[in-house]
């Protein structure tokens, strides 16, 4: 077979390729075969979320050589929900098949020293930094980037592989702690806030941006995600999708990724890093969108035209983690889901999965209203429902 080069439209009915089992290939799962679109799912986890509701699962690993000639051989376009994905597998898949993003793309964000190189050579700024491959790059490294946060270049989420370190000392202990593998040190900022924006690039280069999202994080991982409609008009956003349209397009990305962005406090913003698939902060447009990220991913891989990605209403998002489903003494119980619900503007999506365990995703609720004001009322309603923090003010 050879491989698909052009933006032939592939009708419902063709099958769509999913690398990934966990929830964003399950919410892709949904939407695909909402438009009509049969989906398989290359996946090693026999209990997967998306595995369980795909048309098919091809249970095996992701660099699996037989498993990726089938997938690429029924699947008339291919895409990836996780940005740990061998960049190979998909360079192999791209013999065979149409794979948004590529395998080179992905490659690039897959390791913090290139992506940072490129954020910039599309003249997006990031914070001061350094490549540390070596401890001798850990001794040379400008002193004015302590205090900082020192990264692991590849395989870090959810705020694994960092570690702030207020000097050289801590820097070269933790860069030790990490296996000497390639880090990036960055200077700590003063940090205001963070936003972050999602968005779809086409195969025929049309980009389209949803609106921008405020995020929260604790523990290193997104807690509650805000879209609110004053923030929406103000300078700031417009910049920030604008510059992630422009990182998409410099590095020929073909798909939907995210790009986060710090806030100083003295007004000023930086990219943090970019996200190849869909993203948290993006769930909220299942419900206040015209279109859906996940739908958006879709459309993209069948050369659709992008979907509308207007903001109908304010709307907040917060993550649901394994820990509600434990009370105060550490017994397990089932959340007041119907508490929950009770709430108006409410929709809970959770991910199919089989263990409630402290940190893990396990689900999202969406609020949506009329009102920024609204919206937090309802929130604050839904985080108390469900035992989570929530700060109402």
């Amino acid at each position: 077979m050879t491989p698909m080069t052009d933006a032939a439209l592939l009708i419902p009915g063709s099958w769509l390729g999913m690398i990934g089992g966990g929830q964003l290939g399950r919410m892709f799962c949904h939407s695909a075969q909402s438009l009509g679109y049969k989906v398989a799912v290359l996946d090693p986890d026999t209990q997967s979320p998306a595995g369980a509701v795909a048309d098919l699962h091809i249970c095996a690993a992701y660099d699996d050589a037989q498993a990726l000639v089938r997938l690429g051989e029924l699947c008339q376009a291919v895409s990836t929900e996780f940005e740990n994905v061998p960049a190979q597998s998909l360079l192999t898949l791209a013999q065979y098949t149409r794979v948004t993003p590529s395998g080179d793309a992905v490659g690039i964000v897959q390791d913090r020293i290139r992506e940072k190189a490129f954020i910039s050579q599309a003249g997006v700024p990031v914070a001061p930094y350094a490549a540390i491959e070596s401890l001798d790059d850990l001794q040379a490294a400008d002193s004015t980037l302590f205090p900082g946060i020192l990264k692991t270049a590849r395989f870090g989420y959810d705020g694994k592989g960092q570690a702030r370190v207020a000097d050289r000392d801590q820097a070269l202990a933790a860069f030790k702690e990490f296996g000497s593998q390639a880090c990036v040190l960055e200077a700590l900022q003063p940090l205001k806030s963070e936003i972050s924006v999602v968005l779809a690039r086409g195969l025929d280069d049309q980009v389209k941006t949803f609106p921008c999202a405020r995020n929260e994080h604790r523990d290193g991982i997104l807690a509650v995600s805000t879209v609110s409609a004053q923030f929406q008009d103000d300078a700031m956003s417009e910049q920030a999708r604008q510059a992630a349209a422009a990182i998409a397009r410099t590095l020929d990305y073909v798909g939907v990724l995210c790009v986060e962005f710090f806030i100083l406090e003295d007004g000023r913003w930086l990219a943090n890093e970019v996200a190849p698939r869909p993203h948290n902060s993006g769930h909220y447009t299942m419900n206040a969108c015209v279109t859906s990220q996940f739908e958006q991913q879709a459309r993209v891989m069948a050369a659709l035209p992008l979907g509308d990605t207007q903001a109908l209403c304010p709307s907040m998002m917060l993550n649901i983690l394994g820990d509600i489903w434990f009370d105060a003494q550490g017994q397990m119980r089932e959340p007041d889901w119907a508490a929950l619900l009770s709430v108006p503007g409410v929709s809970l999506h959770l991910y199919g999965k089989t263990e409630a365990r402290a940190g893990r995703k396990m689900g999202h609720v969406n609020i949506v209203g009329e009102s920024d004001q609204q919206v937090r009322e309802r929130t604050a309603r839904a985080a108390t429902a469900l035992h989570i923090a929530f700060d109402h003010d």
